[in-house]
């Protein structure tokens, strides 16, 4: 298994339902083989309201993926370093391609806010709708799973030591 030194450049694709959804630069910032750390700007194309939080430009976002869990934390900070929160997707396990992170996006998300406030569920619609369960109903349970786990850590105790690795 390939290990990414810190510092080097890699390319993370997000796909859903076998197209790719966005693609982009992102340095490493720490990767043991299992966690792998990212940092990189806002990759949209324009800033984006979800209502709870605002995806802007400038923000930076310093994402932890593993090769062995079925989801991927996102921190979000401004441009000027004030933590907005935690976008966590649920996905399959990330994938290491040459100098392309691999990530298959399972629809489920969960945002919980800086404070540990507010902790939000999202796109379980889309979730029903996509069919997994009909045609992949074992990854369907582990995508359930993973966001009921994420969700109560990030009740009971917060996300900090879940993305503890000396990347901060």
């Amino acid at each position: 298994m390939a290990i990414l030194a810190v510092g080097s450049d890699v390319t993370v694709t997000l796909s859903k339902r076998g197209r790719t959804k966005v693609r982009y630069p992102a340095a490493v910032v720490h990767d043991d083989g299992t966690h792998l750390v990212v940092r990189a700007p806002w990759a949209g194309a324009a800033d984006r309201d979800f209502g709870f939080v605002r995806f802007e430009h400038g923000d930076v976002f310093t994402e932890h993926y593993w090769r062995d869990r079925w989801y991927a934390v996102k921190e979000v900070r401004s441009a000027g370093g004030t933590l907005k929160g935690w976008y966590c997707d649920i996905t399959r396990p990330a994938a290491l391609d040459c100098r392309t992170l691999v990530v298959e996006d399972l629809d489920l998300d969960l945002w919980v806010s800086a404070d540990g406030g507010t902790v939000l569920r999202l796109d379980e619609d889309e979730f029903e709708e996509s069919g997994l369960r009909a045609c992949d109903p074992e990854a369907a349970d582990r995508a359930c799973e993973a966001l009921d786990g994420l969700e109560a850590l990030a009740r009971k105790e917060g996300l900090a030591g879940l993305l503890a690795c000396g990347a901060r």
